[in-house]
């Protein structure tokens, strides 16, 4: 099994790269975090990897941490989650944000993933409970009931999840929920 690559960037198409290493190219899907944070052509890169052998093909998924790869794993072990939807939910949300909706089960931030409906985004709250959480996204996971009703409220008036943790990020941790909103919508006026 192939466990890490690492070389020279040769090819970058979403979700795409291709990874040369000693003149071998590497075809290697990667999730659109891990696909952002890549360097430039021709630069070094090294992945951790996932190699998967199906009847018709073999397919190498990439991540850019060990946390990107450990929540594919996971998610990929539960029934009717594939690698292409796995792919498909890490490149929707960080694995900070997935722990977080786990932690609290939060079945609406999945469904913004497209192609997780509201039953699938049950089974995948249900099944990852205890295995996907607090350890592997500890900054978020460990939210307080404060900042967890911060983010639901910057949620609900239309914020995408990434500006909500942004957001979240830089309040104190023990401010109040009505100043925190005030707090968390001043800076991403901003």
């Amino acid at each position: 099994m192939i466990g890490k690559l690492t070389g020279t960037l040769s090819d970058k198409n979403p979700p795409q790269v291709m990874v040369d290493c000693g003149g071998v190219g590497y075809e290697v899907q990667v999730p659109m975090g891990t696909f952002y944070n890549l360097p430039a052509l021709g630069e070094k890169v090294s992945l951790l990897t996932h190699f998967v052998v199906r009847e018709d093909a073999q397919i190498l998924y990439g991540f850019g941490s060990p946390q990107e790869r450990a929540a594919f794993r996971e998610l990929i072990k539960i029934s009717g989650v594939g690698p292409r939807t796995a792919l498909s939910v890490l490149s929707g949300m960080s694995v900070a944000d997935l722990a977080q909706a786990i932690t609290l089960q939060e079945p609406g931030r999945l469904t913004k993933v497209p192609g997780i409906g509201a039953k699938t985004a049950q089974r995948l709250l249900l099944e990852l409970k205890g295995k996907l959480g607090a350890d592997i996204g500890a900054p978020m996971g460990a939210a307080s009931g404060a900042q967890s009703d911060i983010l639901q409220a910057l949620l609900a008036l239309g914020y995408n999840d990434k500006e909500a943790a942004l957001a979240l990020k830089a309040l104190p941790s023990d401010v109040g929920v009505s100043e925190g909103i005030k707090l968390a919508l001043k800076a991403l006026a901003r």
